[in-house]
């Protein structure tokens, strides 16, 4: 009886913090970095990461993160994909059902991300019946997570799976290309490149536009259907494309190519061209020395 009336204020409690939490979030990514964020400060956690998935590719990709694997503002340190069913996080996203895992070593399934860790707890994000996501946490200690945790975590999902069907519905009869901000946003990244600024972040560039971070993320979102970062990578990974086999740049190597068109290091540079692209810079820059030749023939032809 004792635990049935604990359990009950610490949802009540939750519930309470969370919503109020969330209750100004503008952006569904500011919902999810939010989040990471008090899982940890709230829960007593010492990481926790949020995968997205993404329905055509079938993998669930990092999406948010506080811990060791967030070093600063909205960067994830080593951004990994999990395809679906494979590990821990992608089982939970495939049954659609939480796990709590005691001893990972004991675990075939379990992944190393950025680190070995000894337990693990795993919530999906449901809106309705359909996989928005996962919310996953490690530990470096065996039997950390507790019944309590897991009880507490899914209620954490249900609220965040809550505020995203809320903005998702908010963002697609509010934001159309002729918006105002959407015009000038493009003429930043076309015209003057600010994407070419490795510190470049939401805020800043909302501060630029004159808009909230939370309006700024919103308007990407539902116009582009990508987040802030992968609209801003897509310009970069364009540039990049252009000077690889530019005369200006043949003195330079791949990776300070990345560099100056905005990617802050060479793993941030890597993952992002092969996530937009399937393949790596290198490859690209082969497959385009060896299909010039032809190009050129087609030409005289």
């Amino acid at each position: 009886m004792k635990n049935h009336t604990t359990y009950r204020l610490d949802k009540i409690m939750a519930i309470s913090f969370f919503s109020i939490s969330l209750r100004n979030k503008e952006s569904v990514e500011e919902v999810l970095w939010d989040i990471t964020t008090n899982v940890i400060h709230q829960l007593g956690f010492v990481d926790c990461v949020i995968y997205r998935f993404d329905r055509e590719k079938e993998l669930l990709l990092q999406c948010a993160a506080y811990g060791q694997k967030n070093p600063s503002d909205t960067i994830i340190h080593n951004q990994i994909s999990i395809p679906l069913g494979d590990g821990i996080v992608g089982s939970v996203a495939k049954n659609k059902k939480a796990e709590l895992i005691q001893d990972t070593s004991k675990d075939p399934r379990y992944i190393v991300d950025d680190e070995n860790r000894l337990s693990e707890i795993c919530v999906p994000i449901l809106i309705g019946d359909k996989l928005f996501g996962v919310i996953d946490s490690e530990h470096p200690e065996k039997h950390f997570f507790t019944e309590k945790h897991l009880y507490l975590l899914t209620i954490i999902a249900a609220l965040c799976a809550q505020k995203i069907k809320e903005l998702s519905s908010r963002s697609k009869n509010t934001f159309t290309p002729d918006n105002i901000y959407f015009k000038k946003l493009q003429h930043l990244m076309r015209f003057d490149k600010i994407y070419t600024n490795s510190d470049l972040s939401l805020s800043m560039a909302a501060a630029v536009l004159g808009i909230s971070s939370g309006y700024l993320s919103s308007m990407v979102n539902a116009i582009s259907k990508r987040s802030f970062i992968d609209y801003i990578n897509g310009y970069r990974i364009a540039d990049v494309k252009r000077n690889l086999h530019s005369k200006e740049y043949e003195h330079y190597t791949i990776v300070s190519v990345g560099l100056e068109a905005g990617f802050n290091s060479k793993s941030a540079f890597y993952n992002a061209f092969k996530k937009h692209t399937g393949i790596t810079p290198s490859q690209f820059k082969e497959n385009q020395a060896i299909s010039a030749p032809h190009a050129i023939r087609d030409r005289s032809a």
